[in-house]
């Protein structure tokens, strides 16, 4: 039995080796892997922008409800975003339109009649003044895309908090539009009134929007009534006489009228004021190229650009030419102090 007892001691002894070995090789990479692993989640976690709090609260008419809804600033931001812009757009081009949406209703705050808005707010949540949409209705719209849409579109927001777009130290009027037609275009040549900063740029990205093109077919006599005009059966609508440098039509003649190409658009509803248009039978046939105004930040072109690597100050810088990014803060406390 003695005998027994070392080579029992001898065989434990082994046993307990081999069972230790594969610990002692693995535990220094186990270490190390989870210091890396932890390390990369506390950087991931640093880098990811987080919302601060907001300086404010904007007063919004809703329009559904017809009461005014005291939202914070950022909170408002994010509505705007979230409506204005496709949330699974490219993130620094949801960045540019969170810093234009900022700006948008600080110059509004400033100036509070700047447009029309029901006394006591000073915007309302339509496309008279930006589109918003509350975090509820956002869960009813977006369903179960809700979590990341609301996710990407704050952390886009977040990372430009506090920031605007100024031009001679004052907030510009950032202006933005769904497509163009290859160019922005002029604000004189649209409004009339000269702006600097919102200049005809070419934007060769937006033919790959799938709202470039469109086409329209009006009944020709509903055509005739919503211009006031009578079309002679001389087989042609109207002749173009000239064109804006963004490529739009400037001026028209219909049945012996002069329109401006804006005023085409907006009688007719078409989607943009760069158009060609035929008579065909009773109907004319209306193709337009682009999608809105044209003044300003495309929002496709905004997206195309972040695709081929530009972050949201070039886009803003090359949108909106000579405006700078600076601190909101001033505006707002001005603001604040006259209320």
């Amino acid at each position: 039995m003695n005998r027994i007892k070392p080579a029992l001691i001898a065989f434990g002894a082994l046993f307990f080796i081999i069972l230790l070995i594969p610990t002692l090789l693995v535990a220094p990479f186990m270490d190390q892997s989870k210091g890396k692993l932890s390390e990369e989640l506390s950087e991931a976690k640093k880098d990811a922008p987080v919302l601060g709090e907001s300086p404010l609260d904007v007063p919004v008419y809703r329009s559904q409800s017809k009461e005014i809804e005291n939202i914070a600033l950022e909170e408002y931001v994010i509505g705007v975003v979230a409506s204005e812009m496709p949330a699974d757009f490219e993130t620094e081009a949801l960045k540019a339109q969170a810093l234009a949406a900022r700006t948008y209703i600080t110059k509004q705050l400033m100036n509070e009649q700047a447009l029309s808005a029901p006394k006591g707010s000073v915007v309302t949540d339509t496309q008279m003044h930006q589109v918003y949409k509350s975090d509820k209705e956002l869960q009813e719209i977006w369903g179960k895309d809700y979590n990341w849409k609301l996710k990407k579109i704050t952390e886009a927001v977040a990372a430009t908090q506090g920031k605007i777009l100024t031009y001679d130290s004052q907030p510009i009027e950032a202006l933005f539009f769904s497509t163009s037609n290859g160019y922005t275009e002029n604000s004189e040549d649209y409004w009339q009134e000269p702006i600097p900063y919102l200049k005809s740029v070419e934007s060769i990205w937006d033919e790959k929007s799938p709202k470039f093109y469109d086409k329209e077919v009006i009944p020709l006599q509903e055509f005739e009534k919503k211009l006031g005009v009578t079309i002679k059966n001389s087989g042609s609508v109207g002749k173009i006489t000239g064109l804006t440098p963004g490529k739009r039509v400037a001026t028209v003649e219909v049945g012996g009228k002069k329109f401006s190409g804006k005023a085409i658009r907006e009688k007719l509803g078409l989607k943009s004021s760069d158009f060609t248009w035929e008579l065909k039978g009773d109907s004319v046939v209306i193709e337009t190229k682009g999608f809105g105004h044209g003044v300003g930040m495309s929002q496709y072109g905004a997206n195309f650009m972040a695709a081929d690597g530009k972050v949201y100050t070039d886009i803003v810088s090359y949108y909106y030419k000579g405006a700078e990014i600076s601190d909101a803060d001033p505006f707002l406390t001005k603001y604040t102090a006259n209320k």
